[in-house]
């Protein structure tokens, strides 16, 4: 069993390390792209399914409480937390709908919308992003594999090495992390240049 331990870790961290050796640029792109909505006075919308909306809902409180530095507030908001919404769209209308149905209610120009799946097919979330591409809202994708249906759908696309859901949803929420982090300091720290110059 201890070999069945360290069989898993050592896949994560294969999977980090390949996904940091391809795509470590995209991270500052996404972080900057983020940081320029919030000065500009946007917000993000995140959405996904299961452990993807967990992953939204984490995401979001990061950002609204703080990350790792005291600084005030960003705007973020998980759409899958709110029960009434969820299931009243999804018993009306369809499931399919209850991404696109808070988007068109809650997006501005201005926003960003991200969306969270690990195939890259969710058809809730591939629904909101194409209202978004639509309406000229710039969009943010995270997946794995090789991006699925969301690829050539988002601004921002970020995919994950792997066929491994529970690796795909790991790294997810790393680069997540990082991107905080990077948003943190670019608004805030050490790559702002009003603070540092």
């Amino acid at each position: 069993m201890e070999k069945y331990v360290s069989d898993i870790f050592g896949e994560v961290s294969e999977t980090i390390n390949k996904f940091i050796a391809e795509s470590s640029y995209q991270l500052v792109e996404i972080a900057t792209h983020i940081a320029s909505c919030f000065e500009s006075g946007g917000k993000l919308m995140i959405f996904g399914n299961g452990g993807s909306a967990a992953d939204a809902q984490h995401i979001a409180a990061e950002f609204v409480n703080r990350f790792r530095m005291e600084r005030p507030p960003l705007p973020a908001i998980s759409l899958s937390t709110d029960t009434s919404v969820i299931t009243s769209v999804g018993n009306d209308y369809d499931f399919d709908e209850i991404f696109e149905k808070q988007l068109m209610a809650l997006c501005k120009p201005e926003d960003i919308a991200w969306g969270i799946s690990t195939s890259g097919n969710s058809p809730n979330v591939l629904k909101g992003l194409r209202f978004c591409a639509k309406e000229e809202i710039s969009t943010l994708g995270f997946a794995g594999r090789d991006g699925g249906k969301m690829n050539g759908l988002c601004d921002f696309m970020l995919t994950i090495p792997s066929d491994n859901t529970a690796r795909i949803q790991e790294v997810h929420i790393i680069a997540a992390h990082v991107i905080c982090a990077l948003v943190d300091e670019i608004l805030f720290g050490r790559f702002n240049p009003d603070i540092v110059g």
